[in-house]
């Protein structure tokens, strides 16, 4: 069992390339794809907590809907924000990843290495070609 969870939208190459940086160290971790299962209000506001980022950051700001609903409005409260993206999943931004080290939104992909507690086991380039970590498992 693993104590890596990370919060997924498969078509998200930011996302893609989390989950493969963690696969990367021999693990396999839990896979939330938050679209079609979204966190309950206790989750979301819990992984917001152990982020220790303001709500309006962890909201996807270029999203359609979070213009259409006049979400960059400042009369909008943390609590009516969450409210948002219970309702839209598609607000919530990703990759999160919780892990025994911590929480954090890992924007960008490579964020994520703060907070694995393996070493990457080899190579790895993003989807783009840039490469991340060497043969030897240390950042490029």
């Amino acid at each position: 069992m693993t104590n890596i969870t990370i919060y997924h939208n498969p078509k998200c190459g930011t996302s893609r390339n989390t989950l493969a940086l963690i696969r990367n160290t021999g693990v396999e971790p839990r896979v939330v794809h938050y679209l079609e299962t979204p966190p309950t209000r206790a989750e979301l506001v819990a992984l917001i907590a152990a982020m220790g980022t303001p709500v309006r950051e962890v909201m996807r700001s270029k999203e359609a809907s979070y213009k259409e609903l006049d979400l960059d409005n400042p009369k909008w409260s943390d609590d009516e924000l969450i409210d948002f993206m219970l309702a839209h999943p598609i607000l919530i931004n990703r990759p999160i990843v919780v892990t025994p080290l911590g929480t954090r939104l890992c924007r960008p992909s490579e964020a994520v290495l703060d907070l694995l507690p393996h070493q990457q086991l080899g190579a790895f380039a993003k989807e783009d070609g840039e490469a991340v970590i060497d043969a030897e498992g240390r950042r490029v």
